[in-house]
């Protein structure tokens, strides 16, 4: 017998592995690129009758599942309706107030901008109904779900406003020649920015020493630092409310 033909033999007497029994579960997927493509053919049309049919048949459905999976998964149970199925109406009416607003040239995912939207509407509509709850059912009643409320969320918040964040600072790194004209404030914006990029890394959390922290790296007067905050707090603010209704800054 060969060499060649030898390995062959051993080769062919290696059984084959066993294949696992029963189905493989994939999960189905209700937002795809084609409620994507949907979406900003239904944006480019002018035919309200196309429209229409686009929406029917390619957008509504991937629209329930959404309201449907972001009332369960952040349980958004304080409503004022009995049924569950008149909310994810009223969250499917609220996205389609909304479609208009999306801008798909903006390069954010309509997914993701629906999530946002969807989830900030129902946040507020929660937190409105949970107050009235708090008025009109007995006190010890309420404090049981106050541990619900008060993590209602937070990893999903948290992950918002790391995505808020680097918007914040790639638009500060763009038009910082354009918010400021003063060189000595440019350097309190750039070390702030710089502040904000690495703040995952940060060990200061006093207000005064972050004050002295910025003081010594741009060597410049507090009055400067305060100035510069100031502009760059309102800023933030401006952003924010912008980065909630639409789900990206316009850089």
């Amino acid at each position: 017998m060969t060499k060649q033909a030898k390995i062959k033999l051993d080769a062919n007497s290696i059984p084959p592995p066993k294949k696992k029994r029963g189905r493989k579960r994939t999960k189905k997927r209700y937002f795809t690129e084609d409620t994507e493509a949907a979406i900003g053919e239904y944006l480019a049309s002018n035919n309200q009758a196309e429209r229409d049919i686009i929406y029917n048949s390619r957008i509504h459905y991937p629209l329930y599942k959404l309201a449907e999976n972001l009332i369960h998964t952040f349980k958004f149970y304080y409503t004022e309706v009995d049924n569950l199925e008149d909310l994810k109406h009223e969250v499917m009416c609220f996205l389609l107030e909304k479609l208009d607003y999306f801008d798909p040239t903006k390069g954010s995912k309509a997914f993701s901008y629906f999530s946002i939207v969807g989830k900030n509407y129902l946040i507020l509509y929660n937190n409105n109904n949970y107050k009235k709850k708090k008025i009109t059912v007995d006190v010890m009643a309420v404090d049981e779900d106050d541990g619900i409320m008060h993590q209602l969320g937070r990893p999903q918040r948290k992950q918002e406003l790391k995505t808020f964040i680097d918007y914040f600072t790639a638009y500060i790194d763009k038009h910082m020649f354009t918010l400021f004209k003063k060189e000595k404030d440019r350097k309190v914006c750039d070390a702030i920015n710089i502040l904000f990029k690495r703040r995952e890394n940060l060990e200061i959390f006093n207000k005064k020493a972050l004050y002295i922290y910025i003081r010594e790296i741009t060597d410049v007067d507090t009055p400067i630092i305060t100035k510069v905050t100031k502009n760059l707090k309102k800023l933030y603010k401006k952003l924010h409310n912008e980065y909630r209704d639409t789900g990206y800054v316009r850089i």
